[in-house]
């Protein structure tokens, strides 16, 4: 006869196999859709931090690509040349051509460099450059053909030019007579002509919105053998 001790409830005796017995399927099914909801948190994390370096970088990126921008800008402006027979600046509403001195050594001579946008995707900003000259003949060329450039550029044109950032629109300003002014307008005539070369140069950029640095940009350039402090 078997003790009555011995009988242990069936309630009592399944839940100690329960417990001997490891994770029911409830707590199992329970626990793979919280470490599932884990993971989906962490992968939302690490795609947010990996999107903000993107950004970051592209940013980056941008910035130094118009700091060299504007710094070729400045370089050209203030290696202007003063040369008799030549025409040291130049805006006629869609280029701006300036002669400059050579860059790389003091017998490179004079070259023409251009400034202009381009209504291609958007608009983008150009420079152009010509070859070194050394004679009024091929600074008239060089001169000529920059303009040719900005209208309608040819192959050999093209090859010249370097393409500087997007552009959705650009305006300039001379400062001539203590203001800003129009660079179309009158230059002065008779007896107080203005210089062919203004006090300073106001160039305001028009940045697609784009892009991580869109907006509006303006850089005023002062004339290097002016003492004023003027900016």
């Amino acid at each position: 006869m078997t003790h009555p001790a011995a009988i242990v409830p069936t309630a009592e005796r399944l839940q100690r196999v329960r417990a001997s017995g490891g994770f029911t399927l409830i707590e199992l099914l329970v626990a793979i859709a919280v470490m599932a909801l884990l993971a989906i948190l962490s992968w939302r994390g690490l795609d947010g931090m990996s999107r903000a370096q993107l950004q970051t970088q592209a940013l980056s990126d941008e910035v130094l690509t118009l700091q060299a921008s504007l710094g070729q800008w400045k370089a050209d402006l203030d290696a202007i040349m003063n040369v008799p027979g030549t025409t040291a600046l130049d805006w006629d509403g869609q280029v701006l051509r300036m002669t400059r001195r050579g860059s790389a050594s003091a017998g490179d001579g004079l070259r023409v460099v251009a400034w202009s946008r381009r209504i291609a995707n958007g608009g983008v900003w150009l420079r152009w450059q010509s070859p070194p000259l050394t004679s009024s003949t091929a600074w008239l060329a060089a001169w000529n053909e920059a303009k040719v450039w900005a209208q309608n550029p040819g192959v050999e044109q093209r090859r010249r030019e370097v393409t500087i950032l997007p552009l959705e629109d650009w305006q300039l300003f001379y400062f001539r007579g203590e203001t800003w002014s129009n660079p179309l307008s009158s230059t002065g005539t008779g007896s107080n002509p203005q210089p062919s070369v203004p006090e300073g140069i106001r160039v305001v950029l028009m940045l697609p919105a784009t892009s991580a640095l869109g907006g509006r940009l303006t850089l005023d350039w002062v004339r290097p053998d002016l003492n004023t402090g003027r900016s």
